[in-house]
């Protein structure tokens, strides 16, 4: 009975890191189409300056979204559970209401704070005009975050598919004629209209399930309902302003001693490492973390789980981090253009805090499970305290390559602290299957690496593809057994 269940446990991980990845790729692939033609026309400049707008967007909506996008989803699931249609239907009021109100004052919030946010971020030209014409982003974003939350909550799953989908792909239809027109000009109304295109999308599937009321009486109700919702969302609004800050720093930091180009270069080599490449681990936040929260208390149970998780995410992800490191010099050129070429050495190196990312993003996801979102969030504050500190230190000695090596290190930091913790706070323990398959796959990425440094190309590419047959070999055949075992 055991052995079947164990089996069925493989199968299930698979199936839905294959469905959620699946979904995530289509995802990935028209974004890369898109990011193609953008950074073509606006070049490294013009990356930089989208990416300085955006992660002051990210900045404001994490720091004034009272954590509804997280907490909401806990709070209509727990009654999308009990069948109570009523209850169900007080709670998505309950939800777009704070939606509503923090994005009224997150927009607010974004236009007092233009002028500071122009004199922070740049040193040249005046952009408070086009912070505060951003600001109705952070609204737009407020109102989606919180009809996502009552999708995610109702287990709409296809439907949230189908959002990310139309979003990409009606994105690129609008966006790149804006910027072949106007340029750079064209960054912020991009931006605004992409966020109304995310919000008009989301909520044409949630209208049709939660059709919206408006409603005389009830307001104070409403305020003080939503109390215990925000209460436990403080957390997580704490951790993204944490996390947002910190990328706003380095952005920042970069602009300020380095140029627009270096933003641009490290975001490009950002995206390529940490978004494409961690595609895999979508299924984590919609398959794995409910599975794992509906796990009561600690021991054996909770352990497998974990372990189970992360086996399969090392697996599947380590024969793609091969082919990223070794395929790269002529990825970059086909992803941006040829102009972002000089990123590649950071890239290769990020690509290996993939493989440590693999094995401790599972494990990251037991505080919540468990409630415990203070240790959570502490433990993300130690991390998004420590990662723009070494960034901007080993950037002042290596350039764009410290960057890489500053993300590489911090995540190897960040791994030792979590297996300690959880270790004392929940009797984690890694298993013996999980330390044999990193210590198979993670020196096949080292070599890779390696490899980088070989001038001879005919080495170099015939090194690299026995390299990526070999992760893949090893991968296919170790998941294949475990799912028969």
């Amino acid at each position: 009975m055991e052995i079947v269940e164990k089996r069925g446990n493989y199968f299930h991980i698979l199936k839905y890191t294959g469905v959620f990845a699946g979904v995530q790729g289509v995802v990935v692939l028209v974004t890369v189409l898109r990011n193609m033609v953008v950074a073509r026309l606006l070049g490294p400049q013009g990356m930089g300056l989208m990416s300085l707008f955006n992660s002051t967007i990210k900045l404001f909506s994490d720091s004034t979204s009272f954590g509804i996008p997280t907490s909401g989803v806990r709070e209509v699931s727990e009654i999308y559970e009990q069948q109570d249609k009523l209850k169900l239907a007080r709670t998505v009021t309950l939800i777009r209401a704070w939606s509503l109100f923090a994005g009224l004052i997150g927009m607010v919030t974004c236009v007092l704070l233009s002028p500071y946010l122009d004199r922070w971020t740049f040193d040249w030209g005046n952009h408070t005009l086009h912070f505060m014409l951003l600001s109705p982003v952070v609204f737009l974003i407020a109102i989606a975050g919180g009809e996502t939350a009552i999708l995610k909550g109702t287990r709409q799953l296809k439907k949230l598919a189908k959002v990310s989908v139309y979003h990409v792909l009606f994105g690129f239809l609008i966006s790149v004629p804006i910027f072949y027109v106007w340029g750079e000009a064209g960054i912020v109304p991009s931006l605004v209209i992409m966020a109304l295109l995310q919000l008009l999308l989301t909520i044409v599937f949630s209208y049709r399930l939660y059709p919206l009321t408006f409603r005389a009486s009830g307001g104070f109700s409403l305020i003080r309902e939503g109390i215990s919702m925000v209460k436990l969302g403080v957390a997580f609004v704490l951790t993204g302003m944490i996390a947002s800050g910190a990328e706003f720093v380095i952005r920042a930091y970069l602009n300020y001693n380095g140029s627009l180009d270096v933003v641009g270069l490290y975001n490009a080599g950002f995206m390529v490492t940490i978004t494409y490449a961690g595609m895999v681990f979508t299924a984590l936040e919609t398959d794995y973390y409910p599975r794992l929260s509906a796990i009561k208390g600690i021991g054996e149970k909770l352990n497998t789980t974990v372990n189970q998780q992360i086996e399969v995410c090392l697996l599947t992800v380590s024969p793609l981090l091969v082919f990223f490191i070794i395929a790269m010099p002529m990825l970059l050129p086909l992803l941006y253009s040829g102009k972002f070429m000089p990123v590649v050495p950071m890239a290769q190196v990020t690509l290996l805090a993939m493989y440590v990312r693999a094995i401790k993003l599972p494990i990251a996801y037991l505080p919540l499970a468990k409630g415990d979102s203070w240790t959570y969030l502490a433990l993300e504050g130690i991390y998004y305290v420590v990662f723009p500190v070494l960034v901007i230190l080993f950037y002042n000695r290596w350039g764009l390559l410290g960057t890489g090596i500053a993300i590489t290190t911090t995540a190897v930091l960040d791994f030792i602290m979590l297996t300690v913790v959880m270790r004392l706070k929940y009797g984690y323990v890694l298993s013996t299957a999980v330390i044999r398959y990193a210590f198979i796959q993670l020196p096949i990425g080292i070599v890779a690496y390696m490899l980088t440094f070989v001038d001879h190309r005919v080495i170099y590419w015939i090194g690299g593809a026995m390299l990526c047959v070999a992760s893949l070999t090893i991968s296919v055949v170790s998941l294949k057994m475990k799912s028969e075992e």
